[in-house]
């Protein structure tokens, strides 16, 4: 029985590669990369000379999805003559990373063991560069075609982040590129709740150690002018503060005495602050 493990690259090229990644990569028989930086890849080629690239599946008149099954497939054949077999992704692996997941599933299928290690994500590093704490506010965070397409409820006054803007509207993925009447839509959506000029940031995480992350404020009505790359995420603050909601804390006898918003947002900042 082999063993395949998934691996994330991390975002920041070879700087956000972990301890446990690199004895993995080196210790494997069999290394299978796709990334985004060629450079990140002479890296990995640095600790596996002989690494895969799976980057040649990808080829005009595919769809994404007819490329990631070849990878999957091209991943779950070398554990039939493998001990140990490791698929690097960008990133973290588990995060926007179809062929991960189904290569995971197909090699358990035929019988053999799989496991997945953790990397830096891009919303890590979107926590980091925006300051931002999900254990005081909560974080919502959707991939921007799911939120557009299909009801979902959220909560105005929790920072929200929408990924993959670049591929908006590409519901049959055939492309890498979205159009500006899915962003005008998906701004009209979240005017719904959130002021015409509210600001939201355009946000690119670090890909090379001298550069600076990509954080460009706009008003949320010019979302549909505004630049989008491949790597581009929108973070939108709360539109409004929330307020405790004293009266469903009664109904589940919980009620504390003298306990106004002023007090709860108080008592928050001390929260936070330790």
């Amino acid at each position: 029985m082999a063993k395949l493990y998934v691996l994330g690259s991390g975002i920041g090229l070879a700087g956000q590669l972990t301890a446990q990644a690199r004895c993995v990569i080196e210790q494997a028989d069999t290394v299978f990369a796709l990334l985004a930086e060629p450079f990140a890849l002479d890296h990995l080629r640095s600790l596996k000379p002989d690494l895969i690239s799976l980057s040649d599946h990808y080829g005009r008149g595919r769809t994404r999805d007819q490329s990631y099954a070849e990878m999957v497939q091209r991943i779950v054949e070398a554990l039939d003559h493998c001990e140990r077999v490791a698929a690097v992704f960008y990133g973290h692996p588990g995060v926007f990373v179809w062929p991960s997941h189904e290569a995971m599933r197909s090699a358990r299928l035929r019988g053999h063991e799989a496991t997945m290690l953790p990397g830096i994500s891009a919303e890590d590093c979107l926590l980091a560069d925006l300051e931002i704490d999900p254990g005081f506010s909560g974080l919502q965070s959707y991939e921007a075609f799911d939120f557009l397409v299909y009801p979902r409820r959220y909560d105005p006054s929790v920072p929200m982040v929408l990924w993959q803007l670049a591929v908006l509207g590409d519901w049959r993925r055939e492309r890498f590129e979205t159009e500006p009447a899915w962003l005008e839509g998906l701004a009209r959506l979240l005017m719904e709740h959130y002021a015409p000029d509210h600001k939201v940031a355009l946000y690119e995480a670090v890909s090379f150690p001298l550069d600076s992350p990509r954080i460009e404020w706009i008003e949320l009505q010019c979302l549909s002018r505004a630049g989008i790359g491949q790597a581009t995420t929108l973070f939108v603050p709360p539109g409004a503060a929330p307020a405790p909601d004293l009266e469903r804390l009664r109904s589940l006898g919980l009620e504390i005495d003298g306990l106004s918003e002023a007090k709860y947002q108080r008592i928050r900042r001390q929260q936070f602050e330790s």
